[in-house]
């Protein structure tokens, strides 16, 4: 395993990131509490679909690049909306030589499907994901959301702590947002770096979501209430953002970050909203570098 790189002297982190340059080690390479999956099941589901109550189909990724003989810590990672999970291909690389990571895709998008009566809320897509975990043998995983994806994992967060050892949330709304917002053009979205094809890609992702996805996130983006929940989140947090997105301004996170307990926000230089795609790198190298961190002595 190679060490990770130094983090950019650009972050800027509420109640320090002091350990950031510190090298992560193997330490969460030990057995998971609870889990039910021996080393040699590790990959064997990669880009499968597996049932999940009541009702739904949930396509997922299995990644693990480390020894077969060990048994990593389990990470799930739930994207944003009018998406899919591939959109963690620069986090894959380097978390999956650390952690046993799960990527699906979330209920109605994607490959994942839902029933006709499935109800479009986040305390809905919370049990969702604490189910998918349920059908997986997962007692607990850290946590990592974006966007949407980042509200489902303060809302899963505060409903089952005990099942969330740390949480990262990356550009996620902590109130309602309007929907649209969610035809803002890509390079809003993901700032003026991103390539032609890149913005193209993400086009086509919100093209092809289903119609009937579609209206449910609505419901589901415009009725976010998340300040009230934000107390009860007692897993150590890591809030990500960036200095000039024009979707979320650092002052807005200001005003709900520090209600989390635990939680340091690290703020960082881009346009882009979407920090989880735009600023994989530095995503990943802080992330690696915090959940290290919470295994030190306090």
């Amino acid at each position: 395993m190679s060490s990770l790189e130094k983090p950019s002297r650009r972050a800027l982190v509420a109640w320090g990131l002091a350990s950031a340059g510190l090298p992560f080690v193997s330490q969460a390479l030990v057995p998971m509490a609870g889990g039910q999956m021996k080393p040699n099941e590790i990959g064997a589901r990669i880009g499968q679909t597996v049932p999940v109550p009541p009702g739904l189909q949930i396509f997922y990724r299995d990644e693990w690049f480390g020894a077969p003989w060990l048994k990593p810590e389990p990470a799930l990672f739930l994207h944003g909306n009018s998406e899919t999970s591939e959109i963690w291909y620069g986090w894959v690389p380097r978390m999956a030589q650390h952690f046993r990571l799960f990527l699906p895709d979330l209920p109605g998008f994607g490959r994942s499907t839902v029933p006709s009566d499935f109800e479009w809320s986040l305390a809905n897509y919370a049990k969702a994901v604490a189910n998918f975990l349920d059908a997986m043998g997962i007692e607990s995983a850290h946590i990592i959301g974006a966007k949407t994806g980042g509200a489902i994992a303060m809302h899963f967060a505060a409903t089952y702590p005990q099942r969330t050892r740390t949480l990262v949330v990356a550009s996620g709304p902590f109130g309602p947002v309007d929907p649209k917002f969610e035809n803002s053009p890509q390079q809003i979205r993901l700032g003026s770096a991103a390539s032609k094809e890149e913005m193209e890609y993400f086009d086509k992702l919100r093209d092809d979501t289903r119609p009937e996805t579609k209206r449910g996130i609505r419901t589901v983006i415009s009725s976010i209430h998340l300040e009230n929940l934000l107390p009860r989140i007692t897993a150590r947090t890591l809030i990500i953002t960036s200095d000039r997105s024009a979707l979320q301004s650092v002052e807005t996170v200001l005003r709900y970050q520090p209600k989390i307990p635990n939680s340091r926000l690290l703020v960082l230089t881009s346009d882009a909203y979407h920090v989880a795609v735009a600023n994989a790198g530095e995503c990943v190298t802080n992330v690696l570098s915090f959940i290290q961190e919470t295994k030190l002595p306090a």
